[in-house]
């Protein structure tokens, strides 16, 4: 007897070829609707799915194939006593089904696309006889990637067929259907105003690149997409020229990337080690390029570097003045990427608009043995909400520049500190145990220029040490959320050296 084969996709690329080679082994080739069609336009001996079934198609298509002339044929074991079953039903076994899947995911990115329409791209025939087939893999053939094609034809030919062989192709088979499902459910949840942290997580990613290595070069890694998300993000840019991106570079674009994107002035910002070096503004990118490269330039040697405007041939010019690793901006001018071909290794990446979040709303981080999951921090400083807790009321110059440095320390490692004027980051105490430590080393970077500037804090003082220090250093004025059971040892020593404080209410931890 002829060996069956069911074959019924979506996508169709390959798939005249793969029936015409299964066809050339002498085997019999069952399928339905367009793809029938394809098949039969192209020559390719095929047995429509109604003859086998002796059943139409109804419903408008939705049921086709789920009758037990199909299934009972994909999982009978070959035992004397099932073969027996399917002999006394006149069903045939199945030894290979190729399917993929409707085009769910390419519906719901649609602008537009209603709910009704979404829900008409949920298959259902097709993930029974994948997964029917992937329980049976002993036994039947499982299919999902066209890419596998050429490979099943190659072994079928030359009898190598194995167990191992059998079983990849049904984790595929598995891990395609378990993906598929996880893009209706997480489209269904975006619909939904339920609970966000729902009893059982389900998330759809896609392999975007495998990693040199992760973090360090003994560490395995690759890249993936959450294809849910929307918007200008570190997932979605464009990389326009240099080489591959490694683990460390993804961690600091993302955060340079959310980091300048909190700013609607033109600014710059230099990342190094998931912390920034350098951030500042300017009338031009060039010249916030080099506002934010003078605040730490030995830090900035190596660093990523993300604007939030246009990268023009003037800052081009700038950029290439030391080594950098990465560049990411909306977009660059013409000039400016005939400039950076002089160093073919430096990684360009096109983000497109900064102006707004992407649709990324959520925070996964992996510990041993689970995930937490939280809400991205995305809060934005009210100004309203701020309460001046001193005596002297800072300046409205002081509190623009406050109000700078706040949004910069809320992307800064903990403990952490940063001292800022004129709208340049001119110290950061990152990750540090105590925060009278961050701002030991915020103001010590900072040196001479820390007179007249200002100071922010990720969370309120424990003690007034920090403003003590603060105060030593010639700053002004001070910006935290306040919130500690000593907040007024800390607005004594303020007022005591006429330092103006500001909290926010709203503390921005980052571990």
């Amino acid at each position: 007897m002829a060996k069956r084969a069911i074959i019924s996709v979506s996508d169709k690329t390959g798939v005249v070829e793969f029936a015409q080679g299964l066809a050339s082994l002498g085997w019999e080739i069952v399928s339905t609707g367009g793809t029938y069609k394809a098949l039969k336009a192209a020559g390719v001996p095929v047995v429509y799915v109604e003859e086998v079934t002796g059943f139409p198609e109804i419903l408008g298509g939705r049921v086709k194939t789920l009758h037990p002339k199909i299934h009972g044929g994909i999982l009978a074991r070959r035992t004397p006593e099932q073969l027996a079953e399917l002999e006394a039903h006149g069903i045939v076994p199945v030894d290979l089904v190729a399917v993929n899947l409707y085009p769910f995911r390419a519906t719901i990115e649609r602008p537009g696309v209603t709910l009704e329409e979404a829900v008409e791209q949920i298959d259902i025939g097709g993930p029974t006889l994948i997964r029917a087939a992937a329980k049976n893999h002993a036994h039947v053939l499982v299919v999902v990637n066209p890419a596998r094609y050429e490979e099943v034809l190659t072994r079928l030919k030359e009898d190598q067929v194995t167990d191992d062989f059998r079983l990849a192709l049904a984790r595929e088979a598995f891990a395609h259907t378990a993906f598929y499902d996880a893009v209706i459910a997480q489209y269904l949840g975006t619909l939904s105003p339920g609970e966000k942290f729902p009893q059982e997580l389900v998330l759809a990613f896609e392999r975007v690149d495998l990693l040199r290595y992760g973090e360090n070069p003994h560490q395995q890694a690759a890249f993936y997409r959450d294809i849910m998300v929307q918007g200008s993000c570190v997932a979605n840019a464009e990389k326009l020229q240099g080489k591959a991106l490694s683990y460390n570079n993804i961690l600091d674009l993302n955060s340079a990337l959310e980091l300048v994107r909190e700013f609607e002035e033109t600014t710059v910002v230099i990342i190094k080690h998931n912390n920034p070096c350098g951030v500042a503004q300017g009338a031009t990118v060039a010249e916030a390029y080099r506002r934010a490269y003078e605040a730490d330039p030995v830090s900035a040697f190596g660093g990523i570097v993300a604007a939030n405007r246009p990268v023009d041939e003037e800052a081009a010019k700038a950029m290439l003045e030391i080594f950098l690793e990465v560049i990411a901006a909306p977009d660059f001018t013409p000039e400016a990427l005939k400039l950076f071909q002089s160093k073919p290794n430096l990684r360009l990446l096109r983000t497109g608009p900064l102006t707004a979040q992407s649709s990324d709303w959520c925070d996964l981080r992996k510990v041993n043995g689970g995930l937490l999951f939280q809400e991205a921090d995305r809060e934005v400083l009210d100004r309203a909400a701020l309460k001046v807790v001193t005596k002297r009321q800072p300046t409205p110059e002081e509190m623009e520049e406050l109000i700078f440095a706040f949004k910069v320390v809320k992307h800064v490692k903990s403990n952490a500190i940063v001292v800022s004027k004129n709208r340049q980051v001119l110290g950061v105490g990152a990750g540090q145990m105590n925060r009278v430590g961050a701002a030991r080393i915020s103001l010590e970077q900072a040196g001479e220029r820390a007179r007249g500037a200002v100071l922010a804090s990720d969370a309120f003082f424990p003690f007034p040490d920090t403003v003590e220090l603060a105060a030593r250093a010639g700053i002004t004025a001070i910006i935290q959320p306040g919130g500690s059971v000593r907040d007024e040892e800390s607005i004594k020593v303020a007022d005591e050296h006429n330092i103006a404080m500001v909290f926010t209410g709203m503390r921005h931890f980052r571990h």
